[in-house]
């Protein structure tokens, strides 16, 4: 096998990646159309000609078909941050890192709108996005840790890198609400640009 190719994956796991897409293609269309708690997990099995029993073998809850691919956006997210220029100033490189999350949402900008308001509309669910960003926060706070050291005057390097990426999140997900408000007519780039920019300057 050549050096840097992934070794190709059987068909048990490519039979499992389809079913796991189509269980979260059928499910957001009937969250979207029946709201998020009339429905149930038999109406989603049900859509993709499973069981109930057999919808456990890929999520282990309803709320994890939601969610099911955002550990993988994360990772994403640090990857981007990890290929940024190591001379580049981290909030920078972090405005940098986030052009992956821009790019998701305006690859189906109304899919990303009728999910974060089914989000807006279910607490429960919104919560468990603010936990799962939390596991962002840490993987970005790593990536900067790998960065030029910090001058002798800065704060602590743990508190500094966790700070840095909780603000680029938090800035994000003001320029996504705002982005959801002008019903995606505003460019979502350029909202990001200016939240980022109100806290500190993108230089």
């Amino acid at each position: 096998m050549s050096q840097g190719v992934e070794p190709e994956v059987g068909l048990r796991e490519r039979t499992r990646r389809t079913v796991r897409a189509e269980l979260m293609t059928i499910g957001m269309n009937l969250f979207i159309l029946n709201g998020y708690d009339q429905t149930t997990i038999e109406d989603i099995s049900a859509g993709c000609g499973l069981s109930k029993r057999s919808f456990f073998r890929y999520f282990p809850s309803k709320e994890d078909l939601v969610f099911g691919n955002l550990e993988l956006v994360g990772e994403r997210i640090a990857a981007r941050l990890g290929e940024r220029p190591a001379a580049e100033p981290p909030w920078l490189a972090l405005r940098g890192a986030l052009d992956f999350l821009v790019t998701l949402n305006l690859s189906d900008p109304q899919r990303s709108l009728q999910l974060r308001r089914m989000l807006r509309d279910t607490p429960a669910l919104d919560a468990r996005r603010l936990e799962k960003q939390l596991r962002w926060r840490a993987l970005l706070a790593a990536q900067l840790a790998r960065r030029a050291s910090p001058a002798a005057e800065s704060p602590p390097p743990q508190l500094r890198d966790r700070a840095i990426a909780a603000s680029a999140l938090s800035c994000f997900d003001a320029a996504h609400d705002e982005w959801v408000a002008t019903d995606a007519q505003a460019s979502l780039a350029d909202l990001l640009d200016g939240a980022m920019a109100a806290v500190a300057p993108l230089t």
